[in-house]
């Protein structure tokens, strides 16, 4: 589903991504570790045409979209999560996922229609869907940090995209709200059929969820494969989990 081939990239002569290649199948759940300035974010950043590539092509299902703006890879099928919530604090939960759908269905340039009468339904199911009905007149900025980044989910499945790429999705949480997060992530990918790929630095979750997980390491793959072989894997273990 998603193919990279020796994707790179430097700033000022630091290369932050150098010739990166990795494969996720279709449906499949694949992690990105890494130490911190692995190049993690970066990658992403390349992949989602947020960061222009200096060479390297990325594949969506065998599409080229290497280099293509953010909003046409996102309607080409690729959802991503940020680091930072990226949502509408502003705004109510409701009309946060609702204007998702406005945007990503081309009513978001219409001046003359009322936009909330579009997609409630949709809007109200989405919400279900991610255990957010209940917090649906919540204004956004006053959720918590928990239920702000299963909001940017809604947001980012609105899209209805084919691959979900999330960067550190339970960074800032408690252990209950980690452990639920990855519950629900679980569950939506197995119900929409995505292939996920997401960063990650808690070892449980990566080794708990992922199917196949590739290494960073200063802008470099330094190995990939299943979480069985990574844990025994001699260089991962010195480079990325610290073991002599």
């Amino acid at each position: 589903m998603l193919e990279v081939r020796d994707l790179r990239k430097a700033f000022a002569g630091f290369v932050a991504v150098g010739g990166v290649s990795l494969t996720v199948e279709t449906r499949q759940i694949a992690a990105v570790i890494g130490p911190n300035g692995a190049g993690k974010s970066t990658l992403f950043n390349l992949i989602t045409g947020h960061i222009m590539p200096d060479g390297g092509r990325v594949l969506l299902d065998g599409r080229d979209i290497t280099g293509a703006a953010p909003h046409r890879i996102c309607r080409m099928g690729i959802g991503r999560s940020f680091q930072r919530t990226n949502i509408f604090a502003r705004l109510s939960v409701f009309e946060n996922v609702q204007a998702a759908f406005l945007a990503h269905r081309g009513r978001g340039a219409n001046f003359w229609a009322r936009s909330e009468d579009f997609y409630r339904d949709e809007t109200a199911g989405l919400l279900a869907s991610i255990g957010l009905d209940a917090h649906a007149d919540a204004i956004a900025g006053t959720l918590s940090y928990g239920n702000q980044k299963q909001l940017e989910l809604g947001i980012a499945l609105a899209s209805d995209p084919e691959v979900l790429l999330l960067d550190e999705p339970t960074a800032g949480m408690s252990a209950t709200e980690t452990r639920e997060t990855m519950q629900l992530l679980r569950r939506i990918a197995g119900e929409r059929g995505l292939t996920l790929l997401f960063t990650e630095h808690d070892m449980e979750v990566v080794f708990t969820i992922a199917a196949k997980i590739a290494v960073l390491h200063q802008g470099h793959l330094l190995a990939e494969g299943t979480p069985a072989e990574m844990r025994s894997d001699p260089e991962v273990r010195r480079v990325y989990l610290g073991e002599h």
